[in-house]
């Protein structure tokens, strides 16, 4: 084994963990000179593997991710997701009230810088910040709304609805539909107490998808097209982030009745989604090009992901692999790292729907040369990858055992 591997890996995830080196000590039965030795290589050539079982443990990750020096990645784990909802569920939090501190809030810039570092993190596919900041910064952003008065408190709810935004979206990538609906219902509430329409519909967007998510998706899609009606006299007239937040609940919808199909009704729900994407592309030629206004990364391109997206939803993979083979290269190029990676899962769910599954495999791979976490942490691209083990992927079959491993798969 390679000690010094072994030892950055214990301090990357004792630090994750928010542990000092005295108190892993503790929890180990050992002193904290044990562990500045033991990260830095320095215990013996070859640690015990008992020794790295007890650190496992402690660190609450599985004994193989100490032991790979395959590059690990940025997931939202248990843990980190279980405090994300804990400060959902503070009762300063759920009520709107100041908590216990007597000190100053946190100022609407630094309230602005985080959330911008949020969303950012986000879009690289740097998931697992969000498990580091999305608590801290709901605390903060709740007690700033709790404390200022007149345009600061205005701010103050615009950052908190975006913080439960991002605590949704984290929690979508993880696969807890529970946490997103519940983050989404109160991302939506602060919107609407910060009276910025553009906000409103960015939360109303996310809380469609976390809808859809939940298995409510006849029921998302209505509220989407709901919210599109009552705010778009007034997005259409705030510029880019007006039309771009309009255009996303479009999308949102139209990927609401894709999956609302399977529903008695599904064939009406089928019939909307082309009227629905068509209406996106229409706001994305009013826009007048790509952007990422509000990190919604909207535009002509991401229409046609969508498009694309939507298709797999509806099993139609052959049609799905027609959209996206559509699409510009250079116009993925230009969209956020998740956006890309997100996209390649989708056309490998198309390819696997059209049996060509040996391409299916390939595009997974570089989805995850885009973002392993999009592949590696995302329980519905796990899932995907299983399949193709049971449905067999031809000449692929070893680089598919391979990415099988790097998802933590059963063998």
């Amino acid at each position: 084994m390679d000690s010094r591997g072994i030892g950055r890996r214990v301090a990357y995830w004792r630090e994750r963990r928010h542990m000092t080196q005295a108190d892993f000590g503790a929890l180990m039965g050992q002193s904290r000179r044990w562990v500045q030795d033991l990260e830095g290589g320095l215990r013996q050539r070859d640690p015990r593997l008992s020794v790295l079982e007890n650190a496992a443990r402690v660190l609450q990750v599985r004994l193989d991710v100490l032991l790979s020096d395959v590059p690990g990645a940025e997931c939202v784990d248990a843990r980190e997701l279980a405090t994300i909802r804990a400060a959902v569920q503070r009762h300063d939090v759920i009520t709107g009230t100041c908590d216990a501190s007597d000190g100053e809030p946190v100022t609407i810039e630094a309230l602005r810088r985080a959330v911008a570092y949020g969303w950012t993190s986000f879009q690289s596919s740097h998931f697992a910040s969000l498990g580091r900041l999305v608590p801290v910064l709901l605390v903060d952003a709740n007690r700033a709304a709790a404390h200022y008065r007149g345009d600061d408190q205005l701010a103050a709810f615009r950052a908190l609805s975006m913080t439960f935004q991002l605590a949704e979206a984290a929690a979508i990538k993880a696969g807890d539909s529970d946490l997103a609906c519940t983050a989404g219902h109160r991302a939506v509430a602060s919107a609407e107490r910060s009276e910025d329409p553009v906000i409103m519909a960015s939360a109303a967007r996310h809380l469609a998808d976390a809808m859809t998510s939940h298995g409510q998706a006849k029921a998302a899609a209505a509220f989407a097209i709901a919210a599109a009606g009552r705010l778009e006299p007034a997005l259409v007239t705030l510029g880019p982030a007006g039309l771009s937040t309009l255009g996303m609940l479009y999308l949102k919808a139209a990927m609401a009745s894709a999956a609302a199909a399977d529903l008695d009704d599904g064939h009406a729900a089928a019939g909307a989604v082309p009227l629905l994407l068509d209406q996106a592309d229409e706001h994305a030629v009013q826009l007048g090009g790509d952007g990422n206004a509000l990190w919604t990364a909207y535009g002509p391109t991401n229409c046609a992901l969508y498009r694309a997206a939507a298709h797999v939803q509806l099993s139609e993979g052959a049609e799905a692999v027609a959209a996206a083979d559509a699409i510009p290269v250079g116009a993925l190029d230009a969209l956020p790292r998740e956006r890309r990676a997100h996209h390649l899962a989708d056309l490998a769910r198309g390819l696997t729907q059209a049996g060509r599954r040996e391409e299916a495999v390939s595009t997974l791979l570089r989805a995850e040369e885009e973002a392993a976490e999009e592949v590696r942490c995302r329980p519905r691209t796990r899932q995907l990858v299983d399949d193709l083990r049971l449905l067999g992927a031809g000449s692929a079959e070893g680089r598919l055992r391979a990415l099988a491993d790097r998802c933590g798969l059963p063998g």
